[in-house]
């Protein structure tokens, strides 16, 4: 019998994909600083992956806490550029800064996902993808901003994948669902493997 499943995430790009799959689920806000996290494990040696597990496994405890019992997805994602992890974006400025450091380079994003019950982990999973921008031209930059807005301060990379950002690219080697911001065919197997959803 499936079991109640609660996802530990306040991004709607995460619902819609859990959502889209016919998952049956709770979407809560985590109560996580995120900042506060990674500064207490900074000059760790951690990767960019495992820094995303630790944030996975941060929101995921705190929502874990709160729903005794239930079954919570924890979820992260960071960009890591030369081994440099890069977060939001605070403004414009900031938004259209990181376009010119990614400019003509590749980046990796790193999306985890952690099963967690009564705050003992379950399960693990980091999935990488390799984005090569294309050499951005500054003007182009700055129209590509003007016409997205204040969206593009909502990821790590100052662009969506799903959207107009996909014209930055020149090549792409990895999971779309991974890029998104969930590695959703792994969680799907394993949720499939412990009944939690029908399979």
């Amino acid at each position: 019998m499936a079991e109640k499943i609660v996802l530990a995430s306040a991004s709607p790009f995460r619902s819609k994909m859990l959502a889209d799959a016919g998952i049956a689920f709770e979407a809560v806000r985590p109560e996580t600083d995120e900042r506060a996290v990674e500064d207490a494990i900074a000059g760790s040696g951690l990767t960019p992956g495992d820094l995303a597990l630790v944030l996975a496994e941060a929101k995921a405890l705190d929502v874990s806490q709160r729903y005794p019992g239930t079954l919570v997805i924890g979820c992260d994602q960071t960009l890591s550029l030369d081994e440099e992890v890069l977060h939001k974006p605070k403004d414009m400025e900031e938004a259209r800064r990181r376009l010119l450091s990614l400019s003509g380079k590749t980046h990796q994003l790193n999306s985890a996902v952690v099963l967690m019950r009564d705050g003992e982990v379950l399960w693990r999973d980091v999935g990488v993808a390799n984005l090569t921008m294309r050499p951005l031209e500054p003007a182009f930059i700055g129209r590509h901003l003007s016409r997205v807005g204040e969206k593009a301060l909502s990821s790590v990379g100052a662009y969506q994948i799903e959207g107009e950002g996909i014209q930055l690219f020149e090549t792409i080697d990895g999971d779309h669902f991974t890029i998104v911001g969930l590695p959703l065919m792994p969680l799907l197997g394993e949720l499939r493997r412990r009944g939690a959803i029908d399979g």
